[in-house]
């Protein structure tokens, strides 16, 4: 059965650095999220880093021993790779917003 599990995250880990991959080269972004991401090169670095991050948390953390600067480690990458993802959903520095409102 662990095995079964490790397959499994695996597999989960390689679609979200896929899904990076392809935020990042192509502007693709996952059908579920397309309407709010707005920086969808953002959007897959914290894909790929959100990947990086798991592996490093699961792999070398708990299944590796324990071993807790790296799960700790895998932790941070986590919650930075959230940051990003959250971040993609907002317009950037030089974009333009529009008034629905008309000038008199």
């Amino acid at each position: 059965m662990h095995m079964f599990w490790v397959v499994a995250t695996a597999v989960v880990f390689g679609l979200l650095a896929a899904a990076g991959v392809a935020g990042v080269t192509t502007g693709w972004v996952a059908p579920w999220g397309r309407a709010r991401v707005l920086r969808p090169k953002l959007w897959g670095y914290g894909c790929l880093l959100g990947a990086a991050g798991w592996g490093v948390f699961i792999w070398l953390g708990p299944l590796d021993g324990g071993h807790d600067l790296l799960a700790w480690l895998g932790w941070i990458g986590i919650m930075a790779a959230l940051r990003l993802r959250v971040l993609s959903e907002r317009p950037g520095r030089g974009a333009t917003t529009t008034s629905t409102t008309s000038a008199s």
